[in-house]
C-alpha cells in the first residue's frame, strides 16, 4: 500500500508541476522586441492543454502499474463508484494526491519568485481555478458547476471504458491523455480546468483569498461528475464491476 501512495503522491506531484507549471510559465511569454505589436512568444490555451494531457499520458506509463495512475481524487472516487476500487484505500489515495498537489504548487511559487521582477500572486493566481471575476472569460458559478461536471464526467467515462476488460491495456494512456487535452481546450477559457481537486487545492492554498473561497466548487463538482460515469460504466460495463 504505501508504494501505491508513494507512487500517486508523486505521479500528482509531476501532473501540477508539469501543467500548472507549463501554464504559469510558458503560456503567455512576453516579445519585447514585438511588444508594439501585442505579441508574445507563449503557447497560449493549446499549449497548457497538451502539457496536462502529455503528462498525464506518461505518468499512465510510469505508475499504472503500480497504484494504477489516478493523480485525481476524482478519478478514485469514480473508480470507487464503478466497483473497480476498494474504498478502504480512498482516503489513502486522496491525500497523497493532495500532498503531491502541494508540494508542486510550493515548488511552482518558490521557482517563480527566483523570476527578476518575482511574482505577485494576486495577477498570476499560480494557474489557479476560479469563477465569476477570477474564470479567464469571466463565466459564472453556474457556468463553471455545469461544465466542471459535465468535463469531469467525460474524462472519468473514457477513462473507465478505456481501462475496462475488453479495451487494449496498451492504448488506455493515450485515449485518456488526449481525452483530458480535448477536456482543456473546453474548460480553461471557464474555470482555468479542474476535473481534479487535488490539482485545485494545490495552487489554491498559496493563492488563498478568492482561490480558497471558490475552492468547494472544484471538490464538488468534479466529484459529483465521477460518480456519475462510476454508476453509469456499472450499467455499461457491468461485467468490470466489483474487479477491485
Amino acid at each position: 500500500m504505501h508504494r501505491k501512495l508513494l507512487a500517486e503522491m508523486i505521479g500528482t506531484f509531476i501532473l501540477v508541476f508539469g501543467g500548472c507549471g507549463a501554464a504559469v510559465f510558458a503560456a503567455n511569454i512576453p516579445n519585447e522586441e514585438s511588444a508594439a505589436l501585442a505579441t508574445n512568444m507563449g503557447f497560449g490555451y493549446l499549449g497548457v492543454s497538451f502539457a496536462f494531457g502529455l503528462t498525464v499520458l506518461g505518468c499512465a506509463y510510469a505508475f499504472g502499474g503500480v497504484s494504477g495512475c489516478h493523480l485525481n481524487p476524482a478519478v478514485t472516487v469514480g473508480l470507487t463508484a464503478a466497483g473497480r476500487f476498494k474504498p478502504a484505500e480512498l482516503p489513502g489515495y486522496v491525500i497523497a494526491q493532495v500532498v503531491g498537489a502541494i508540494a508542486a504548487s510550493g515548488l511552482l511559487y518558490f521557482l517563480l519568485q527566483q523570476g527578476p521582477d518575482g511574482y505577485v500572486i494576486t495577477e498570476g493566481r499560480l494557474a489557479a481555478n476560479g469563477y465569476g471575476e477570477f474564470s479567464p472569460s469571466g463565466y459564472s458559478m453556474l457556468a463553471a458547476l455545469v461544465a466542471e461536471i459535465v468535463c469531469t464526467f467525460i474524462f472519468l467515462i473514457v477513462i473507465l471504458g478505456a481501462t475496462s476488460k475488453h479495451a487494449s491495456p496498451a492504448a488506455a494512456g493515450i485515449a485518456i491523455g488526449l481525452t483530458l487535452t480535448l477536456i482543456h481546450l473546453v474548460d480553461i477559457p471557464l474555470t482555468n480546468c479542474s476535473v481534479n481537486p487535488a490539482r485545485s487545492t494545490g495552487p489554491a492554498v498559496f493563492v488563498g483569498g478568492s482561490a480558497i473561497g471558490q475552492l468547494w466548487l472544484f471538490w464538488v463538482a468534479p466529484l459529483a461528475g465521477a460518480a456519475l460515469a462510476g454508476v453509469v460504466s456499472r450499467i455499461v460495463n457491468a461485467d468490470d464491476a466489483d474487479a477491485a
